[in-house]
């Protein structure tokens, strides 16, 4: 079965392995299969199958995971083709501090 990319290579998710404990929280609650457990640690291992939920931060007791939840980098991707003048979610005047791709933009603005 062909696996959804949700957009490639832009996603926040970050695993700090040496942090995880192994409980598999994450795993129940993603509803992509973005991770796996090996030997007893969570890894990524579909990255771009991540659509920034949030899900499996928001339950990782010991706080492995992060991951910027909300619409990621999607409304850069419809902003620009849209023609809009900042392709960044950015609504603000100040416009984005990290590029189209948002994802280190420190503009919290609850784009979409």
């Amino acid at each position: 079965m062909n696996q959804l990319v949700y957009l490639k290579d832009v996603v926040t998710l970050k695993l700090e392995q040496d942090k995880c404990i192994g409980c598999g929280m994450c795993l129940n609650v993603c509803p992509r299969a973005v991770l796996s457990l090996t030997n007893g640690k969570v890894e990524i291992v579909n990255r771009d199958a991540c659509m920034e939920c949030g899900a499996c931060s928001q339950n990782c007791p010991v706080n492995a995971l992060s991951v910027r939840a909300g619409v990621g980098c999607a409304a850069a991707v419809i902003n620009s083709v849209l023609g809009r003048k900042s392709a960044c979610c950015s609504t603000n005047s100040g416009g984005c501090s990290a590029g189209p791709d948002c994802s280190q933009d420190t503009v919290k603005t609850g784009c979409c």
